[in-house]
């Protein structure tokens, strides 16, 4: 009897000790996520500031309709800094469709400054690589501002410097559809200009100067290498994942990785989970998707306040038939990937929060931790975790900044 009641202390004091060591385990990766100097390089939360007029000081709920990326949960998932998307979905391209996109891409920026004005104590515009470091050490977080879809230029060059002017630090070139500078991975209706068109090119040459990034997300695979041919700066690609891993697009293919490398670019992994796996038939979800479509139309043709109308019973079919999510583990799967074949210098992360972006266990901002022990748990070093979080791109951006005349 002695002996059993031994036993039994030995093993309470082992469960004790192995639930300590967990506790310690998570902390000490908790250390490390928290001392990283992190960015995103793409969010698509100005939607939800324009849409929703949600206010980002206030800690909200994506679970139920709000943000995935706040300045609460910047803070409590150890995001220092994020890229936030002008985003002006493509209408006609013509005088009046060009000028109107002008205007909504000014509104939105506009938006952007007056929150970041808003809360001076708590966040402030970068504008060059190394203010991320400067904002972090200060206590605030770094708001960068980048411009998804070059539509927004319509064939006006000069707009380029007035996009500079206002904080535009990226650019991507199109969006789903091909517009007057390129040719998108997704229109229905395939190349118009065979990559870059003359004005593209011109584009190109152009954002050089300026000292602005370029994006290569979204564009087709022969834009993609026109850019490279013609771009004397590196480049990214802002949300795209690797297409060997899953045969989508929107992803690059190892050989555009590897020219990538040679090109000393980077291309940061997306969270949105159709870029990540092949996702299971959901019947029921699928239809109701399409009913949504067939009622309204295709959303980026749709005047502002049909879209609005769209949104909202795109995203109540959400609340009916959640989606079926990738995990951090097949995220981290294209991380690896990308290693493999481009080499640690060339990986990145930009979730796209807000824009399709979330995962099972990385649904918002608050949760981004999970991708940092997941790389620990698969023995990426620390200063490898440091250059996957924000080393490379920030190395990107200096050399583009160097361009600049």
């Amino acid at each position: 009897m002695k002996h059993l009641y031994i036993l039994c202390i030995i093993l309470c004091l082992n469960a004790c000790n192995s639930s300590v060591n967990n506790e310690s385990k998570l902390d000490r990766e908790r250390n490390i996520h928290q001392s990283m100097l992190t960015i995103d390089s793409h969010a698509d939360t100005p939607l939800n500031i324009m849409r929703k007029g949600q206010d980002l000081s206030i800690r909200g709920d994506s679970r139920k309709g709000g943000s995935k990326i706040d300045f609460p949960r910047m803070k409590e998932g150890g995001l220092d800094g994020a890229f936030f998307a002008v985003y002006v979905g493509q209408g006609p391209r013509n005088p009046e469709g060009n000028e109107k996109a002008r205007q909504t891409a000014l509104t939105i920026f506009d938006s952007l400054h007056a929150v970041i004005n808003r809360y001076p104590d708590l966040v402030q515009q970068g504008l060059i690589a190394d203010d991320l470091r400067k904002i972090n050490i200060s206590g605030k977080l770094a708001i960068y501002i980048g411009i998804e879809n070059g539509y927004v230029i319509g064939t006006d060059i000069g707009m380029l410097k007035k996009y500079y002017d206002l904080g535009a630090r990226y650019i991507t070139l199109c969006h789903s559809f091909n517009n007057d500078i390129c040719d998108s991975s997704t229109d229905p209706d395939g190349p118009e200009h065979n990559g870059l068109s003359e004005f593209g090119k011109e584009v190109v040459r152009e954002i050089n100067k300026l000292g602005m990034m370029i994006d290569v997300s979204h564009v087709s695979d022969k834009t993609f290498y026109d850019i490279l041919e013609i771009s004397k700066a590196p480049v990214i690609a802002s949300h795209s994942s690797a297409k060997a891993l899953c045969d989508n697009p929107r992803n690059l293919d190892d050989e555009m990785l590897l020219a990538l490398a040679d090109n000393y670019g980077v291309i940061q992994v997306c969270t949105v989970s159709e870029y990540l796996k092949e996702i299971p038939a959901y019947p029921s979800r699928d239809s109701a998707k399409q009913a949504v479509i067939s009622k309204y139309g295709n959303y980026y043709k749709l005047p502002s306040a049909e879209q609005e109308v769209f949104l909202d019973a795109w995203f109540a079919v959400d609340s009916l038939y959640p989606p079926i999510l990738a995990t951090v583990s097949d995220f981290v799967d294209h991380i690896d990937h990308i290693v493999e074949v481009a080499g640690i210098d060339h990986v990145g992360i930009g979730t796209d929060f807000d824009g399709g972006g979330e995962l099972e266990n990385c649904y918002d901002v608050s949760e981004i931790e999970n991708i940092t022990f997941e790389l620990l748990k698969r023995g990426y070093t620390e200063d490898e975790i440091q250059k996957i979080w924000s080393g490379n791109l920030l190395r990107v951006f200096r050399e583009v900044e160097k361009m600049k005349e």
